[in-house]
């Protein structure tokens, strides 16, 4: 009987590095840390190279197995199997990367029918040759795709160089694979529709372009005699904005309806719960909205994973993940009654922050250049320096540097457009939170407001409305240090009625 081969002392503490780097967040310091010791490379090297130095380490130590007649995982036993195993997946996920790049780009043009896979056959035989089963083959095929448009779309759509945006593009990603790939690959790779996400943050900040990056990343199985995947990833991603539907309608377009099931219903209609793949996600956005006996009907859908169209009682099964947006305070909306504990208890999985532009620019102020630059080739097909710099410029000119940004990453995008077409933007003066302003006058009306509240709030009111601390200073006779600590504060837990 053979002998099983053996890796060398060495052989393991390298390989122990591949496989940690292949089950570490890619947006993680901790994946950038390993990288450059398989690499070999000092700490200031670019990604490029270190992924160019990575794979090609990777690549010589594979070199040596296959010289010496040890390139089959199947004959390893124990660790070894598994370090070899890892060895072998990072040559063929870094092997095939561009070519997975090229089809998602495809795929994206080719819309929703799934676009046909040239490679595949390549790729098959690459893991069969290193002795993976033809079962784990075509599931690390598939998950292989889903980690690259994971990747691809998080990387994309979601650029800045502040921390609060790198913590964003790591949630993210651990919201599609957990914090440990090897755990998601174990346990969870078919069973992530049990773990509901909740999105906050203001309007216009990139919640939808968050949930599209969750909602398009899920796996989705390969079709070998179709040579493609199952289903393009164009319909894995369906959303519904709630405060758009009166009350009435909100049921039809989450559930659908029959045929006659109230006037009006010409013809059956299916809601957003039907129109999701199996393989994706739906967003309702601005959860919040949405009245206390919807809010029952879905914490069933949560719970038993079936739901009922109006005007039948015919069950469907819905298997897609649910995400959720809103821009108002889910604590606030629960403290007051609007939003059930038991339907928040059910949605909150994972909750992500959208950080606002404003905390962004201030963490990093290159994140507006980024984001202008990003804009404008989105815009006009290609990188433009000088389209940029005129952007800037007119931004320094008429905003200054403090500007608030109240409508966000939104709010930027239509500063350039109207750059480029008038030369000019003045700003978004926003109005001031209701809630706020009813807040301080009850407060003032009742006499328990106290002082602290009172000028955080004025100063609050202020910065809406004026956009810079250097002009809340001027009015109020404050110094800037102090009209920041106040706004930030009050933003941070709203005002408080005294004791």
């Amino acid at each position: 009987m053979e002998r099983p081969p053996k890796l060398t002392a060495a052989e393991r503490d390298f390989f122990h590095l591949v496989y940690q780097a292949g089950v570490a967040n890619p947006f993680g310091r901790e994946r950038e840390e390993i990288e450059l010791k398989i690499a070999g490379l000092y700490p200031d090297a670019t990604r490029a190279e270190r992924t160019a130095a990575a794979t090609g380490a990777v690549a010589r130590h594979i070199a040596v197995l296959e010289a010496e007649n040890r390139a089959d995982a199947s004959r390893y036993e124990g660790d070894d199997q598994r370090l070899v195993r890892a060895a072998f997946l990072f040559e063929f996920f870094y092997g095939l990367r561009k070519k997975f790049d090229q089809l998602i780009i495809d795929q994206i043009q080719s819309g929703d029918t799934p676009a046909r896979v040239s490679f595949a056959q390549e790729a098959y035989r690459l893991l069969l040759r290193r002795g993976f089963s033809e079962n784990d083959t075509r599931r690390y095929f598939a998950l292989s795709y889903q980690l690259r448009r994971a990747y691809f779309f998080i990387n994309r759509y979601l650029i800045g160089r502040s921390p609060v945006m790198g913590q964003l593009r790591r949630q993210l990603w651990e919201n599609v694979f957990t914090h440990n790939l090897a755990l998601y690959d174990r346990y969870l790779w078919n069973r992530m529709e049990d773990f509901s996400t909740l999105l906050l943050g203001g309007t216009g900040t990139g919640k939808g372009t968050a949930a599209m990056c969750i909602g398009r990343s899920g796996f989705i199985p390969f079709n070998e005699k179709k040579r493609c995947f199952e289903e393009s990833f164009t319909r894995s991603f369906v959303s519904l904005n709630l405060s758009q539907f009166p009350e009435t309608l909100i049921e039809s377009e989450l559930f659908g309806h029959k045929k006659g099931a109230f006037t009006g219903a010409v013809k059956n209609y299916s809601g957003i719960f039907e129109r999701c793949s199996p393989f994706g996600a739906i967003l309702l956005d601005e959860i919040g909205e949405v009245p206390n006996h919807l809010q029952i009907k879905l914490l069933q859908v949560l719970q038993e994973r079936v739901f009922t169209p109006v005007g039948s009682h015919e069950k469907s099964r819905f298997e897609g993940r649910v995400i959720a947006a809103t821009n108002r305070s889910i604590a606030e909306l629960r403290q007051q009654g609007l939003f059930r504990d038991d339907f928040y208890y059910r949605l909150c999985s994972d909750i992500i922050t959208v950080p606002p532009l404003r905390q962004r620019i201030e963490e990093d102020a290159r994140e507006l250049d980024d984001l202008i630059a990003f804009t404008l080739e989105r815009l006009v097909g290609q990188p433009s320096p000088e389209l940029a710099a005129l952007v800037r410029e007119t931004i320094d000119r008429e905003l200054g540097p403090h500007y608030d940004w109240p409508g966000n990453v939104r709010e930027l995008e239509q500063c350039v457009r109207r750059v480029l077409l008038r030369r000019t933007y003045e700003g978004d003066v926003a109005p001031a939170a209701p809630e706020l302003e009813a807040r301080l006058a009850e407060g003032i009306v009742r006499g328990d407001i106290a002082a602290a509240d009172l000028v955080s709030g004025y100063c609050a009111l202020l910065y809406r409305r004026h956009g810079t601390f250097e002009e809340v200073a001027r009015r109020t006779g404050l110094d800037r240090r102090t009209v920041k600590k106040y706004i930030v504060g009050q933003e941070e837990s709203g005002p408080t009625n005294g004791d």
